[in-house]
């Protein structure tokens, strides 16, 4: 019967002659988390400030009602409260609308700042990792050529 070979032992030095460098990896980890933690920034203070248009609009609106509910003295009085009223929300749609669209527009430029800095420093940390994965490589295979080179010298000594 034939007897298999155990490759564990080969498998282990070629594990060790290949060695993996994981801090590429825990370096993008910390890029990622780093841009996340911004991007959280960015989102919480754009709902900061939504929530404090949304009550200004509300404060505002609310006043401008106390108006319409007063007794009025004329029926013509009630036309012109319900007249300003609706002239007052009009311009308070706009000016509210206008304020979250600044809201929109500073997420907007504030999220493509941080993606081209990420995109930036994830370019470098690839690069490095990259150079650096490149130069472990080409010095385990030079070290596993001469190895093999001298176990076939060896082999070669001891046939003869």
């Amino acid at each position: 019967m034939a007897k298999t070979n155990d490759f564990s032992k080969v498998m282990q030095d070629m594990m060790t002659a290949f060695p993996v460098d994981t801090s590429a990896m825990q370096d993008a980890f910390k890029t990622q988390a780093a841009l996340g933690e911004k991007m959280s920034k960015v989102v919480l203070e754009a709902a900061e400030k939504s929530a404090e248009v949304s009550s200004k609009w509300t404060k505002d609106t609310l006043a401008k009602i106390g108006e319409v509910s007063t007794v009025k003295e004329e029926p013509a009085d009630y036309a012109k409260a319900y007249t300003d009223f609706a002239s007052a929300s009009a311009e308070m749609a706009a000016e509210h609308m206008s304020a979250f669209a600044d809201i929109a527009k500073r997420v907007q430029m504030d999220t493509v700042e941080l993606m081209l800095a990420a995109g930036k420093d994830m370019s470098a940390d690839a690069t490095a990792a990259m150079q650096k994965a490149t130069s472990d490589m080409t010095a385990a295979a030079k070290k596993a050529s001469e190895d093999v080179t001298a176990a076939a010298k060896k082999a070669s000594a001891t046939a003869k």
